[in-house]
């Protein structure tokens, strides 16, 4: 005798661009070309969560957004989606989730949106993470579009360690091979935590 395979309760779905409806209220704002630049960049990675109740998007809206944007400019198909038989984008949702009432689909939208911005970063790692980045694809670190301020008081708040080792400095230079940088004195900063200096962001 066969067990009969179990239902997931979640699963991803493919369903047309333009038939995704938004949930009536989402009090999130959204920098759509910070989210159009990262869909170009890596593809769709983060399906859109729905509402089997209401049947309209939970999480996502600023994604979809974007999406849709994208498309009536004419942008090719982004990675991750599919192309319909009538040249229409169909893109991937989470589908199984189901809200009990109004309010609580509403509340869960509040705290998706809320729940990543109430943690801070490892310092040290996000600095290892960013010195990585700058040296081995500066467009990619150029791509998380990190303000030279936001760049600066990020590492500045770091707690201050003990450095085991001699800080290594570099600048935009090392980012070319043979080439000087086009800045002749590329503005450095130095991470309290590791006691590297690097440029945030190149000219």
């Amino acid at each position: 005798m066969t067990t009969p395979p179990v239902q997931a309760p979640r699963w991803i779905a493919y369903m047309p661009l333009q038939a995704l409806t938004p949930a009536t209220r989402n009090p999130k704002l959204h920098q759509l070309p910070l989210i159009k630049a990262s869909i170009r960049e890596h593809g769709f990675v983060d399906p859109v969560l729905i509402d089997e109740r209401t049947c309209r998007s939970i999480a996502g809206h600023g994604r979809h957004e974007s999406l849709v944007e994208m498309y009536a400019d004419g942008e090719p198909l982004p990675g991750g989606l599919l192309l319909d038989d009538d040249g229409s984008w169909l893109l991937p949702v989470t589908r199984g989730w189901s809200s009990r009432t109004d309010a609580d689909a509403e509340a869960l939208i509040i705290k998706l949106n809320r729940i990543t911005t109430q943690a801070d970063w490892d310092r040290r790692m996000l600095a290892t993470m960013l010195e990585d980045l700058v040296t081995t694809d500066a467009a990619l670190f150029d791509s998380l579009a990190f303000s030279d301020e936001e760049m600066d008081n990020l590492l500045r708040a770091a707690p201050a360690e003990a450095l085991g080792d001699e800080p290594t400095t570099f600048s935009t230079t090392d980012l070319e091979t043979g080439n000087a940088s086009d800045d002749d004195n590329p503005r450095l900063i130095t991470c309290p935590t590791c006691g590297d200096c690097f440029t945030p962001r190149r000219s």
